[in-house]
């Protein structure tokens, strides 16, 4: 989507609803971006959202993930238009779901698996 906005995550969550398992239930980790933590946002019942402390971008494995995708695949380029921007990102992002090795390895918190 264009623009980060509560209808823009309102159809995030929908989607994520949609591949949860019958009976399961998922918990989102998110930052607290205005459009994650209005009240405005539908939440599907079988979300939970669990927003992180403000300024802890440590606690957000993904912050880590997204970085490796810009210096790889999508830093330092010139898109020529919005449906460039586009194919670019869906690139980059089949390139990394390719990789669940790499998914881990960067997101992997030594402390947090520490006794």
């Amino acid at each position: 989507m264009p623009r980060c906005t509560t209808s823009a995550m309102a159809h995030h969550l929908e989607e994520i609803s949609a591949t949860v398992a019958p009976g399961a239930h998922a918990v989102l980790l998110l930052d607290q971006a205005g459009w994650h933590t209005t009240r405005k946002l539908p939440v599907p019942d079988n979300i939970t959202l669990m927003p992180l402390p403000a300024r802890s971008p440590e606690l957000n494995p993904v912050e880590n993930l997204w970085q490796f995708v810009r210096d790889n695949w999508l830093g330092n380029r010139i898109f020529r238009s919005y449906a460039d921007i586009l194919d670019h990102c869906c690139d980059a992002w089949n390139r990394i779901i390719a990789q669940p090795w790499r998914i881990m390895s960067i997101g992997l918190r030594k402390w947090a698996h520490a006794c």
